[in-house]
C-alpha cells in the first residue's frame, strides 16, 4: 500500500475525444518543477495521487495547463457533486467576499441563518438544529461529543462507549481515528481509549455474516454492556468499499439504538447531497438518525462540514461552550446555499440515480468479464468500486488496483488512489452532473484499462 505514481514523464499514445484530450507524455516534462516544489516543502504523507497537475475544472473533467483533459471520477474526493467551477456556486463566493465579510467567528450573520435554515428544512423532521464546521473529521469529532455528553446527563450514569464498524473511515483526528475501524490509521494514538469498540461491517463479501446477531455478539466479546454505550456510529455506505449493509440490519439497529437509548450516529460526509441517488443515503435503509455528520458535497467546493440533530442532543452545551474559529465562514455559507439550490433545483439527485443505473450496469459487465481478478463490484447512484483481488484467490490486490488507476491517468481517466482497508478499491465517484454519454466513454477505458493491465500481467 501507498505506492506512489511514476513521476518519470513516459510517452503514452494520445487522446482527443470530446471528453477527454491527452497530447503530452505523462506526467507532463513541464510539469515536474512544480511536483518538485511540493516534494520538497510538503511531508511525503501528501503524495500518492496521479500526477495530473489541476489548471481549472468545469463539470466532470479537469484541465492541466499544457493542453491536456482528463474525464473526473473524482469529483475531487466526492465534493464536486454539483460539478466543478458552477457558475452559481462561483458568482455566490465572489458576491459574498465583495461585501469585504470574509470572516465573523460565530457573531451573527444573514448568509449563515439562510443556510442552517436550508439544511433543517432539507433533513427529515425532528433533525432541525445544525452546528457548522470545517471538516468532516470535525463533523464527527462533534458527534461524538453530543454523545458522551448525553450519556454523562442520563440519570447520573457514565454512557461513554462509541460502538463503530471494523474498516470504518470517519477521518483522521484522534477521536474520529479512533471510531474508525482501520488499525493501520491508529498506531500512532498510542493508548487507545477503551470505550471505542468495532463490529463487523455486514457487507457479504469481505464479511459474510450480515445478521445483526454478529453485532450483538462483537459487543459481548469486546465487553461492552448495552448500559454503557452512548452512540453508535455507522457510515450509510462504508466509503472504504463503497459497501452497504442490509436494510434488515439498519433497521435492526435503530431498533436496537432506540431500545436502549442510544444515540443513532450516521455520517454522511461522502454519502450524503445527492450522491448514492437520494439526498441522504440513509434514506434507501428507510431509517432517520439521531445524528447526521455531513461534509464534502455541502459545498461542492469550499471547505465546510455540518452536524445535523435532535434539539435535546444537538442544545446540551450552555452558550459558548461548542464553537468553532472558522464556524458558519460566510464565503463558505454562500457557497453551500448555491449549491444546495442547484442540487435541487437541477435534480442532481434524480441524475444521480439514473446514471446510477447506467453505471452499475457497466461495472457488472467489467465484473463478470474479470471475475478472477475482481471479487465484486458496488454501487449506488453515482458512487461505485470494484475490489481487486490476486489472480484467483479472495486476497486483496493493491498493487493491481494501483496500475489500473495509473492506466486510466494516462487514457485520461482520472480517478483518486486506490482506497480500502488493504488499498484494493478502485473508487468511482462522478461529479453528479455527468452526461450518459460521458459515462458510458469513462466506462470503456475503465475496461479497456484493466484489459491491458491484466494482458500485461
Amino acid at each position: 500500500m501507498g505506492n506512489e505514481f511514476s513521476i518519470v514523464p513516459q510517452p503514452v499514445p494520445r487522446v482527443a475525444t470530446r471528453f477527454r484530450r491527452i497530447v503530452t507524455p505523462l506526467p507532463v516534462p513541464e510539469s515536474l518543477a512544480i511536483l518538485e516544489r511540493l516534494r520538497q516543502y510538503e511531508p511525503v504523507s501528501m503524495r500518492g495521487q496521479p500526477p495530473a497537475v489541476w489548471a481549472r475544472a468545469e463539470g466532470f473533467q479537469v484541465h492541466d495547463r499544457w493542453g491536456n483533459t482528463w474525464l473526473d471520477w473524482s469529483s475531487g474526493v466526492l465534493v464536486a457533486n454539483a460539478g466543478h467551477g458552477a457558475g452559481e456556486i462561483r458568482r455566490a463566493i465572489v458576491e459574498q467576499a465583495e461585501r469585504g465579510l470574509l470572516h465573523n467567528y460565530v457573531f451573527p450573520s444573514e448568509v449563515r441563518a439562510e443556510l442552517v435554515e436550508l439544511l433543517a428544512g432539507l433533513a427529515p423532521d425532528g433533525l432541525k438544529k445544525v452546528f457548522l464546521l470545517t471538516t468532516g473529521s470535525e463533523a464527527t469529532e462533534c458527534a461524538i461529543k453530543l454523545a458522551r455528553a448525553r450519556g454523562l446527563r442520563q440519570g447520573g450514569t457514565k454512557k461513554m462507549g462509541i460502538v463503530g464498524a471494523q474498516r470504518a473511515f470517519h477521518g483522521r483526528t484522534l477521536g474520529a481515528q479512533q471510531a474508525g475501524g482501520i488499525p493501520s490509521q491508529q498506531h500512532w494514538i498510542g493508548n487507545l481509549d477503551p470505550a471505542f469498540v468495532h463490529v463487523p461491517f455486514p457487507d457479504g463479501y469481505w464479511n459474510e455474516d450480515t445478521s445483526f446477531e454478529g453485532f450483538l455478539r462483537a459487543l459481548e466479546q469486546q465487553g461492552m454492556k448495552e448500559r454503557d454505550v452512548a452512540g453508535v456510529m455507522f457510515e450509510t455506505y462504508q466509503g472504504v468499499g463503497p459497501e452497504f449493509a442490509p436494510v434488515e440490519y439498519i433497521h435492526r439497529l435503530a431498533e436496537w439504538c432506540r431500545g436502549h437509548d442510544v444515540v443513532l450516529i450516521f455520517d454522511e460526509v461522502q454519502a450524503g447531497f445527492g450522491r448514492t441517488g437520494k439526498f441522504w443515503a440513509f434514506e434507501h435503509y428507510g431509517v432517520v438518525p439521531d445524528l447526521i455528520c455531513c461534509g464534502k458535497g455541502i459545498t461542492s467546493s469550499l471547505p465546510l462540514s455540518a452536524v445535523i440533530g435532535r434539539a435535546e442532543i444537538m442544545d446540551q452545551f450552555p452558550p459558548g461552550s461548542m464553537t468553532s474559529t472558522h464556524t458558519g465562514n460566510p464565503i463558505c455559507c454562500a457557497a453551500a446555499v448555491a449549491n444546495l439550490k442547484k442540487l435541487v433545483a437541477e435534480d442532481l439527485t434524480g441524475n444521480a440515480a439514473r446514471m446510477g443505473a447506467i453505471l452499475d450496469a457497466g461495472l457488472r459487465q467489467i465484473q463478470q468479464s474479470y471475475r478472477g481478478v475482481i471479487g465484486h463490484y458496488t454501487c449506488r447512484g453515482l458512487v461505485g468500486g470494484l475490489q481487486m483481488l490476486k489472480a484467483g484467490r479472495k486476497e486483496p490486490d493493491h498493487d493491481l488496483a494501483h496500475a489500473v488507476i495509473e492506466r486510466c491517468f494516462q487514457k485520461g481517466l482520472l480517478f483518486f488512489a486506490p482506497v480500502g482497508a488493504w488499498g484494493q478499491t478502485i473508487k468511482i465517484a462522478p461529479p453528479l452532473v455527468i452526461t450518459e454519454e460521458a459515462l458510458r466513454e469513462g466506462l470503456a477505458v475503465l475496461g479497456e484499462a484493466i484489459d491491458e493491465v491484466v494482458a500485461h500481467r
